[in-house]
C-alpha cells in the first residue's frame, strides 16, 4: 500500500514529466538510427521514471547474444556519458537536493539519485520488481 501511495505521489509530482522526457528522448534517438542502442535504454528508464517504487535497477548478465551487456555496452556507456549522461545526471541531482532538504521528500530524492546513477551508464542495465 505504501508503494502505491509513493508511486502515485511520484507520478503526479514529477514522474509523469520525467517519464515523458525519457520517452521523447528515446524517440529522438530512434529517429537517428545510430542512436537505437541508447533509445531502448531511454525507454527502459522511462518505464522506471513513471513508476519507480517497488522496482530496482540491476546490471544484466553478460551474454554474447545481448548487445549491451558486454564490451560493446561499456563502449556505448562511455559515449553516452560524454555526450548526454553527465548533464542528465546533474539535472536529477539538482532536483534531488531540495527534496533531501525537505524531510518528506527524502524517498523521492533517493529515487532521483538512482535515476542520476542510471543516466550515467544506462546500457546493460535492466529493471526488475523487488520481492
Amino acid at each position: 500500500m505504501i508503494r502505491l501511495i509513493l508511486n502515485l505521489l511520484w507520478f503526479f509530482l514529477g514522474g509523469f514529466a520525467s517519464g515523458l522526457a525519457w520517452l521523447f528522448g528515446g524517440l529522438l534517438l530512434a529517429l537517428t538510427v545510430v542512436g537505437l542502442p541508447w533509445a531502448f535504454s531511454a525507454w527502459r528508464i522511462a518505464s522506471y521514471s513513471f513508476w519507480p517504487f517497488g522496482r530496482e535497477i540491476v546490471w544484466r548478465n553478460p551474454n554474447p547474444a545481448d548487445l549491451g551487456a558486454g564490451c560493446l555496452g561499456v563502449g556505448l556507456n562511455v559515449i553516452w556519458l560524454v555526450l548526454a549522461g553527465w548533464y542528465i545526471a546533474l539535472a536529477h541531482i539538482l532536483i534531488a537536493v531540495p527534496q533531501f532538504v525537505s524531510l518528506i521528500g527524502i524517498p523521492f530524492a533517493l529515487k532521483n539519485v538512482e535515476l542520476a546513477r542510471l543516466s550515467l551508464a544506462p546500457v546493460g542495465r535492466t529493471i526488475r520488481d523487488k520481492n
